[in-house]
């Protein structure tokens, strides 16, 4: 078994839009090959993001880092050229083209992997600042296009009652946040 003191983590760059199936591939190379002592693991740096399609919140993961992959390993005998022999596989970041790989700092893997944590952990509650009287455009729903005021902000179920003028009447609505954007 390899010690982990070798293990350190690169960065491998892939092609843009294929690191989920680079990720793969290299996991099922390095154990068909028996290297797996050698790969601790591939990750692909995500956030979570939620869009708002038909109304309707669709929660997504979006690449991070979009061409890199992060990948903890010792790249001692065969393993860098397997990993760079990779469909979609671009090469190691390092410091010279062709060069040897350059492993990540410490503080930046941390970075990396905190705010992979971070996000994949962090809650969509993040306190939203709209307050009273300001005008925002509704962005979503029928009355997409509108702009009105906010009337009251209810924090705990993520909806503003927004004063809109309708036919030169105005009209108060329900929105939720995601629903208006500040103008």
């Amino acid at each position: 078994m390899a010690s982990d003191s070798v293990m350190k983590w690169y960065v491998v760059r892939a092609i843009g839009g294929q690191e989920n199936k680079v990720q793969s591939y290299i996991e099922t190379e390095i154990s068909r090959l028996g290297l797996s002592d050698f790969v601790n693991q591939v990750i692909v740096p995500k956030e979570k993001v939620v869009q708002i399609k038909d109304g309707k919140k669709i929660h997504k993961e979006k690449v991070y880092f979009p061409g890199y992959i992060m990948v903890e390993a010792n790249l001692s005998g065969e393993v860098p050229h397997v990993i760079k022999s990779i469909t979609g596989v671009i090469g190691f970041l390092g410091e010279t083209k062709g060069g040897e790989p350059v492993p990540m700092r410490k503080a930046e893997v941390n970075r990396m992997l905190g705010k992979v944590d971070e996000l994949s952990v962090q809650d969509e509650n993040v306190a939203i600042p709209f307050d009273i009287g300001e005008t925002v455009k509704v962005v979503d729903g029928p009355f997409n296009g509108f702009d009105g005021t906010i009337e009251t902000v209810n924090e705990e179920k993520r909806k503003l009652e927004v004063m809109v003028k309708i036919f030169g009447r105005k009209t108060p609505l329900e929105l939720s946040y995601m629903q208006v954007e500040k103008i």
